[in-house]
């Protein structure tokens, strides 16, 4: 169920006061991140630094506020995150990953930067699809996060969303690739990190969306998987990742973004979970946490805001679930 239909998603004013999002604050609290280096705090996380920064990244462009952290600033950290492989670190310094290597292409692709990339590192895009595309188990289909070998679903999708974004899908063995994602399916619809593994929210986002990529959404069990997400739902409205669990904002994204890919946003109470997220905001000093009450955090703070946007909150530009 949306809040509001048509194109311009206007109305904000018309919404309850319980129902706002405090656009300027979240704004403010993103651009405040890395102003924070006297703290302990940001340089425990520094692993996550350039995930952290393609998740502020995506929220401001959400916001309407696209250009509120420093293009060149954001380039220049992404450059210097890169090693001579074409894989990408958290952080310079850092050992070069998939998922790192999936948020710098993001970043790139959200700010249309591949020619500035290409005029800074000249064959910087070909070397990055070769990092990716030689990750790939030749046998399996699947893809590592790095080159100690470590395999999961995540990557797989990182990998596929990241070389589509690229232009570079044919640089992979995506029947391959569709194979393994079919062996992680299980009885309940869903998929896992791995064959047998428990279906979880998250790995089924991975698993449907690198699936929407390859073109082969056929091969899901669509209603039987769309009820599994939509019994995510809990009576506060907010959404758990597997049976039995506590509520979590960023399933707002990872059990919603399933759901829009397989045409069913409309099993779930749409206003019921936006207003969860919405009383999870810090109303003062902004951002959103996992639940109310809770520290914010950049990751939450992202994710709240996309899953607003898939339920076509108003003013919120639109996401892309894939």
């Amino acid at each position: 169920m949306a809040l509001v239909s048509g194109p311009g998603r206007g109305g904000v004013a018309e919404l309850p006061a319980e129902m706002r999002l405090f656009v300027d604050k979240h704004v403010h609290y993103i651009q405040s991140l890395d102003s924070r280096k006297d703290e302990l705090e940001y340089w425990l996380t520094e692993h996550l630094r350039l995930n952290g920064l393609y998740w502020g990244l995506t929220a401001l462009h959400l916001l309407g506020h696209p250009d509120a952290l420093p293009r060149q600033g954001i380039l220049d950290f992404v450059c210097s995150c890169l090693h001579e492989n074409g894989g990408i670190g958290a952080a310079p310094g850092h050992d070069a990953h998939m998922l790192y290597t999936v948020s710098g292409v993001q970043i790139l692709a959200t700010l249309d930067a591949f020619a500035d990339l290409e005029a800074r590192v000249p064959g910087g895009r070909q070397k990055i699809a070769k990092y990716i595309a030689d990750l790939q188990d030749p046998e399996t289909g699947t893809f590592a996060g790095d080159e100690w070998g470590e395999q999961d679903t995540r990557f797989l999708y990182g990998a596929l969303n990241a070389l589509s974004l690229m232009g570079q899908l044919h640089l992979v063995n995506v029947d391959r690739a569709v194979a393994h994602i079919q062996s992680c399916a299980n009885f309940d619809g869903g998929y896992g990190t791995s064959p047998g593994a428990e279906s979880h929210s998250g790995q089924i986002f991975t698993c449907v969306a690198a699936l929407t990529i390859a073109g082969r959404l056929d091969l899901v069990d669509q209603d039987k998987l769309g009820a599994w997400l939509s019994e995510r739902q809990l009576k506060n409205g907010g959404l758990n990742g597997r049976p039995e669990k506590k509520e979590d904002v960023c399933y707002s994204w990872w059990v919603l973004s399933s759901l829009a890919m397989l045409n069913k946003l409309h099993w779930i109470d749409g206003e019921k979970l936006a207003a969860f997220i919405l009383q999870c905001q810090d109303t003062e000093l902004g951002g959103i946490a996992d639940r109310p009450g809770d520290m914010v955090d950049v990751f939450h703070t992202v994710f709240g805001i996309a899953g607003l946007s898939l339920l076509k909150y108003p003013g919120l530009v639109e996401v892309d679930p894939i």
